[in-house]
């Protein structure tokens, strides 16, 4: 038997408490808002709008497969139904979770892509900075190498976030969690160049409290950051799967082969489990190798 309740009330009540409860970002909404919107319009079709039961929720995986949609978007969207049901059982609107039919999608983790150093070096030069969007666009890679921050929370960096003197970018991450994480000296310079000279020829003296703005004086979006990346790449010889995540990736990544410990990583990433950290171990083996190689006296 359909559980009695709409799943287009669910679903708003489920994306209020993300929003207002749980703190998430707007990208993180609106993606489990598209996904409950499919959602919601199979309900439409077969329950009468009405929570599917256990035997329904099998027929809207396979009518996710049959759509054509990859393994990883099928698991996103399974996902978002188990919490929904959860959130749904949590605030007694339903008895019991029709979701333990649904299979367990565990997805393998690919090993993150990443740059050289040498790319890297190449990738910050890219922009121009004699012209004032060059300064910005230089300040904004050096800091994503520096400090390994998620593109949202670059483009929402406001000036009272940014210390200079001591090398210190305070991050609003998810969950609206505060974070310090240091930066290295290369990236404060290139943020004063673009703070003392780049930043004021932009907004002509028209104020603004974000650090990185366009020459309309709004803040500069995820999309703008990440089209601009996409040239600078271009330029930098790299051509393929580049995006602001491959920055954090290879800070991480480069942070690791340092010798930083994982605890470390994971405060200045923002996880809060240290198993999403532990991605990056791949680097560990890759200097235990080197490790051999270098002292064993059979390597």
């Amino acid at each position: 038997m359909p559980f009695h309740a709409s799943v287009s009330a669910a679903r708003e009540a489920y994306l209020d408490f993300c929003r207002m409860e749980k703190g998430l970002a707007a990208n993180s909404v609106d993606a489990y808002g598209r996904d409950l919107a499919r959602f919601d319009g199979f309900a439409a079709a077969h329950t009468g709008g009405n929570l599917p039961d256990s035997a329904e929720l099998l027929a809207y995986l396979d009518q996710l497969y049959k759509a054509g949609l990859g393994s990883r978007s099928i698991a996103r969207h399974v996902s978002t139904i188990r919490n929904l049901y959860a959130f749904l059982i949590r605030e007694g609107r339903i008895g019991e979770d029709p979701t333990a039919a649904l299979p367990v999608m565990r997805q393998p983790r690919k090993i993150p892509k990443y740059l050289n150093t040498t790319q890297v070096e190449a990738l910050e030069a890219a922009p121009d900075a004699a012209k004032p969007n060059g300064q910005r666009d230089r300040a904004m890679l050096a800091l994503l190498y520096a400090s390994g921050l998620r593109v949202s929370e670059l483009c929402s960096l406001q000036m009272p976030d940014l210390n200079l003197e001591m090398g210190l970018v305070r991050v609003t991450g998810k969950g609206n969690k505060e974070r310090l994480v240091p930066m290295g000296t290369e990236a404060v310079n290139e943020l004063r160049a673009w703070l003392e000279t780049g930043r004021p020829a932009l907004l002509k003296s028209r104020p603004s409290k974000f650090v990185f703005v366009t020459s309309r004086g709004g803040k500069l979006t995820r999309q703008g950051f990440w089209k601009a990346l996409g040239q600078y790449g271009k330029q930098a010889g790299i051509f393929r799967g580049l995006s602001p995540h491959v920055l954090r990736h290879t800070f991480a990544t480069h942070l690791l082969e340092g010798g930083a410990d994982l605890r470390s990583l994971q405060t200045m990433l923002g996880h809060a489990d240290i198993g999403t950290t532990q991605i990056y171990t791949h680097v560990a083996k890759s200097r235990l190798r080197a490790a051999v190689d270098a002292h064993h006296p059979r390597a």
